[in-house]
Parts: structure tokens; C-alpha cells; sequence
């Protein structure tokens, strides 16, 4: 274990409980820290408290959540596929999301948050399933840009079918709510059903942690080791799903934080993922508390999309990336 680390993972959350605090503290309501306290020690309060406790709160800890669970999905299929590009919202896992929420709603109108949730699960998969599948059929095997190329036909074909579902049957309205990026409206209902998942998809990821790094860097080696390659992948490919899966479900189309997160990490830490996995989380955390608390502030009383300041940040990563192959944040 790097000496450092310990040291580098309090810092950061440390910096996550600060930036959680912040996030509670700005927005169009003025409300002061002590006011954040009382949100989360008082039993029965009132006026601005309650609102803190009621729509503040379960907002700023369902974008941590998000957060780590896009951030850790995306360092999961990095590690796995050895693609510096590798991304649940360039892969297909959120547009196959997409469009599974809206089949759900067109054909399930009454359908309650859990079964909505089941539904991005199965999309998820479905997108993920398409992409690797597309990629795998040219006899050379898998490559970064063959991925990102099948990744973007297939997006772009599930979003087209959540678009088309939208107008077909007239739940357009309902759908952009749903896709358009926002952790506005979020409730404690939905974290408790969400926060189980996120959990055990954390908890696996970081039990295989060790097997994913030695992937990361061959396969050959992997199976040399006497690891089960197919059992592994299999397990990893499920927690993908269980984290992109319930971070779309909450908040819709939010692309890039998974790219950018862990490129952002192992410049601290190094390629082991017992050590990066643990630092995306509260990393992509804070990412999005920041991101956010903009766009509550940036135009208060009025939101900005979540979705367009993430891209904001995230396209000029992306294309960075792409330009550099990803050598420069290895």
C-alpha cells in the first residue's frame, strides 16, 4: 500500500463532508451553516430547516451518490476493457437506460420508482450488451475507437427510441423529466431503495478490486494467477449495471463523470484499484456536489441543467483524452 494513500483518502473526505456542507448552505433559499445543523440533528423543524431537511438534503446526498457510482462504473470499465475512453454515458449503458424508462412509462404508466429503477437496470444491460457485442464482431478483437464508434451508433439509436416512444405516446413531457440531468425533486424514499444497491455494487466492486488491477494490465497474466477471467468479468459487468443502472434511474442523462474521475485519480494514486476505486467515489462525489450547487446558483432563482454544466467540464476532458490516448493521466 502506497504510504500516501491513507492520507490522500481521509484529505478527500474530508473535502467531501466540506463540500456537502456548502452544497447544503448555497441556493436560492439563504440559509446559514448552523441552519444545516439543526436540518440534520433537530427532530421536528420548521420554516427554512425543514425545507433543508426535506428538499435540500436528500438532493446533495443523491448527487454524492451518483457521483461515486458513476465514477467507480466508469474506472470498472476502464480497468476492464483497458480503454482510456471507456464511460457508462459513451458505452450505451445510459442511453439504453434512457429508453428503457421510457418503454416503462409509455406501457406502465402507474409504475412506482422501484420498478422504474429494474427497468434502467435492464436498459443498462441491454446497451452495454449491444456495444461489446457490436465491437467484438470484427475478428481483430476489441479497440479503444471501434468501441467509442459502436458506443455512439448505439446511443444514438436507444435515444432515438426513447425520443420516438416520448412522441408515439405522448409522454415526452414525462420523459425529459426523467432524462434531462437533475437531482432537483429527489426524495428519501427513492435513496432508500437506491442507496442499498449503489452499497453492495460499491462493496463487490472493491472485494475484486485487486483481480481488476491485475486485468487492467493483461489478461494473459490474469489467467496465468489461476483467476477465473469469466466469473470475474461476469461480476464486474453486474455492478457496472447496479451502479449506472440506479445513477441514471435517479437522475437521468448525465454523461462524462465517469470518464473524467478516475483520470483524475491516479495521477494521486497510482493504477492499483484498491486504491482507485475507494478515491473515485468520494472524488466523483464531490464532483457533483459541485456541479450541483452551480447549477442552483449560477442563475438563482432559476436551475440550470445538471447535465449541461457536467459537459461543460467533461467535453474538454474527453477530447483531451482523446488527443493524448489517455498516456498523459496513466
Amino acid at each position: 500500500m502506497r504510504a500516501s494513500f491513507p492520507y490522500i483518502f481521509i484529505s478527500s473526505i474530508l473535502l467531501l463532508l466540506v463540500m456537502l456542507v456548502v452544497s447544503m448552505v448555497f441556493g436560492a433559499i439563504d440559509t446559514t451553516i448552523n441552519d444545516v445543523w439543526l436540518a440534520i440533528t433537530q427532530s421536528n423543524p420548521t420554516g427554512d430547516v425543514l425545507i433543508l431537511r426535506e428538499l435540500r438534503l436528500p438532493r446533495e446526498i443523491g448527487a454524492l451518490m451518483v457521483g461515486a457510482a458513476l465514477a467507480v462504473a466508469g474506472a470498472i470499465m476502464q480497468g476492464m476493457t483497458r480503454n482510456p475512453l471507456a464511460d457508462p454515458g459513451l458505452l450505451g449503458l445510459t442511453a439504453g437506460a434512457n429508453a428503457a424508462l421510457a418503454v416503462t412509462i409509455a406501457f406502465i404508466p402507474g409504475a412506482n420508482y422501484f420498478w422504474i429503477m429494474i427497468a434502467c437496470f435492464i436498459g443498462s444491460a441491454v446497451g452495454a450488451v449491444l456495444v461489446f457485442g457490436i465491437s467484438a464482431l470484427n475478428p481483430r478483437g476489441f479497440n479503444t475507437f471501434r468501441i467509442v464508434l459502436a458506443g455512439a451508433a448505439v446511443s444514438a439509436f436507444l435515444y432515438a427510441i426513447a425520443e420516438g416512444t416520448g412522441i408515439l405516446f405522448q409522454i415526452s413531457k414525462d420523459v425529459s423529466m426523467w432524462t434531462a440531468g437533475a437531482v432537483m425533486g429527489t426524495s428519501w424514499g427513492q435513496l432508500m431503495v437506491l442507496a442499498p444497491i449503489i452499497g453492495i455494487g460499491m462493496l463487490v466492486a472493491l472485494l475484486l478490486s485487486r483481480q481488476l488491477t491485475v486485468m487492467s494490465l493483461s489478461e494473459d497474466v490474469s489467467v496465468g494467477l489461476g483467476q477465473n477471467l469469466r466469473l470475474i468479468k461476469t461480476l464486474l459487468f453486474i455492478v457496472i449495471i447496479l451502479l449506472a443502472g440506479g445513477a441514471v434511474s435517479l437522475v437521468g442523462n448525465l454523461a462524462f463523470v465517469g470518464l473524467m474521475v478516475p483520470h483524475m485519480v491516479r495521477p494521486l494514486v497510482g493504477t492499483d484499484y484498491r486504491f482507485i476505486l475507494p478515491m473515485s467515489a468520494t472524488v466523483g462525489g464531490i464532483l457533483m456536489l459541485g456541479a450541483d450547487t452551480i447549477a442552483r446558483t449560477i442563475n438563482a432563482p432559476y436551475e440550470t441543467p445538471l447535465a449541461a454544466v457536467v459537459s461543460c467540464l467533461g467535453l474538454p476532458f474527453f477530447l483531451y483524452v482523446l488527443n493524448k490516448g489517455g498516456r498523459s493521466f496513466s
